[in-house]
């Protein structure tokens, strides 16, 4: 990891910026609909019993997962406790039957909700510490034939913003999860995509930034008026589009099956499912 995760920095300013995190961030909103479709192709074409949701946030996905899916059970988690408020009003409004909100780093809990058919995670992966050990802790609360289901960014995220300050999160390839999940879970789908965003100016951009809450890396140096300057001038000579300047992101999307026959159980559940919506 170049940059260091300041986790409690990173919930301070999702909490500052959830009520128009939204609004702002664009990409993230492509990101929960694309998933969703990965996981429910077919508008109420799939049921879960016990749906587990690792950084729910403003409840894009969860609203883009419910427009798709039944769902009786659902359990939200979320660094920021003012979060179960936003997601619970979806959840009830798409008619799940049981609600529960996960507050704290996911990656603390002593223990997970167990027996899970689905694990979805939209735009939330890239801020934590340890992936593996991760994937092993969802393997054991996912019953065998369950679905972990994420978007994350890759590699070249963001990568304007790194070129010049030279700070970035951990970011990980395709080839990297899949190894990290091999262990203990089977590959449905994997695949990436590059988009560009387009702003009037770099200063645009940094706002930008701040308004997706998404700059929770641990700063070396303070942010002076000679640091903005440099950091604008560059950007405008570097990263000029004809609109004004660009900045990176790179979506990744993965959807895997738990082992153990998973992947035999996952295509024998679809059929069922496809089987009850025609009668």
């Amino acid at each position: 990891m170049h940059g260091r995760l300041n986790k409690e920095l990173i919930r301070q300013r999702f909490a500052r910026r959830l009520p128009e995190y939204r609004r702002h961030a664009i990409i993230q909103e492509r990101m929960a609909a694309e998933l969703a479709g990965l996981i429910s192709p077919e508008k109420g074409g799939a049921s879960f019993r016990k749906v587990l949701e690792i950084g729910a946030g403003s409840g894009a996905f969860t609203e883009a997962l419910l427009r798709r899916c039944r769902i009786e059970t659902y359990i939200a988690n979320d660094l920021v406790a003012e979060c179960s408020i936003v997601v619970g009003d979806i959840a009830h409004k798409h008619g799940v039957s049981e609600f529960a909100f996960l507050g704290g780093d996911i990656e603390q809990q002593e223990q997970l909700p167990g027996e899970l058919d689905l694990v979805v995670s939209n735009a939330t992966l890239q801020w934590l510490a340890d992936i593996p050990a991760l994937f092993q802790q969802l393997s054991a609360a996912l019953r065998p034939g369950g679905m972990l289901a994420f978007s994350t960014f890759g590699k070249r995220n963001m990568l304007e913003i790194d070129s010049i300050e030279h700070v970035s999160l951990g970011y990980y390839d395709l080839d990297e999860l899949r190894d990290f999940a091999r262990q203990w879970f089977e590959p449905v789908q994997c695949r990436e995509e590059v988009r560009r965003l387009d702003f009037r100016s770099p200063e645009e951009v940094l706002r930008h930034i701040s308004r997706t809450g998404v700059n929770g890396l641990a700063q070396r140096n303070p942010w002076t008026k000679s640091r903005h300057y440099r950091f604008v001038e560059r950007y405008r000579s570097s990263f000029s589009s004809h609109t004004g300047v660009h900045l990176t992101y790179h979506p990744l999307f993965c959807v895997f099956i738990k082992k153990e026959s998973g992947v035999a159980h996952f295509v024998r559940r679809s059929k069922e499912e496809k089987a009850r919506v025609k009668s």
